[in-house]
């Protein structure tokens, strides 16, 4: 079976699983749900979509660029893309990265370090989402303590984790720093 078979194979078993979806449970949930949404909600939805997968496809520049990978913004902006449309479609949430870091390695001429800009730039995005989430919670810390203290035991247990997953992250970062002044055995 060639891959372009494989491929129209697999989009008409989509929209056939679509039509029976449809057919069973009908549209009316659907429709209901689409007149919900206006104009300026779903006009922000889209612009707070394509601000963070720029500055997201930005980022991967500037790693890829850190690794002395060349990488222009638009296209890195259309793999982004991408990526995001496979990690939501096929099974895993991971597939688009690895595509789109094989393929830009291959581009580059270089898989390896194409594979190592997109593990980076993803740590480094979590990296913030993590900060950010933290910076909110020192702020407010109501926000978590009021329904995590119900699931963990209480507000001091919640200060407790919180504590110990600083503690674990100091742990680490202490680890590497020793790891990188040890001297090269040879």
């Amino acid at each position: 079976m060639t891959g372009a078979l494989r491929a129209r194979l697999g989009a008409a078993a989509g929209v056939a699983i679509l039509g029976v979806v449809l057919w069973r449970l009908g549209t009316g949930a659907f429709v209901d749900g689409l007149r919900t949404i206006d104009g300026p909600t779903l006009l922000a939805a889209v612009g707070l979509g394509l601000l963070t997968t720029v500055f997201s496809a930005w980022r991967w520049c500037l790693v890829a660029r850190g690794l002395r990978i060349r990488l222009p913004l638009g296209p890195a902006v259309a793999d982004y893309y991408r990526a995001l449309f496979l990690n939501a479609a096929l099974p895993g949430g991971v597939l688009g990265d690895v595509h789109r870091a094989v393929r830009h390695g291959r581009d580059a001429g270089d898989v390896g370090r194409g594979v190592r800009a997109v593990v980076l730039e993803r740590v480094a995005g979590q990296v913030v989402l993590i900060a950010v989430g933290v910076a909110i919670l020192l702020a407010h810390p109501s926000l978590a303590l009021e329904h995590t203290g119900r699931l963990i035991g209480g507000p001091a247990a919640a200060w407790a984790l919180a504590a110990g997953c600083v503690l674990a992250l100091l742990a680490v970062v202490a680890v590497r720093r020793r790891r990188r002044a040890a001297p090269v055995a040879g």
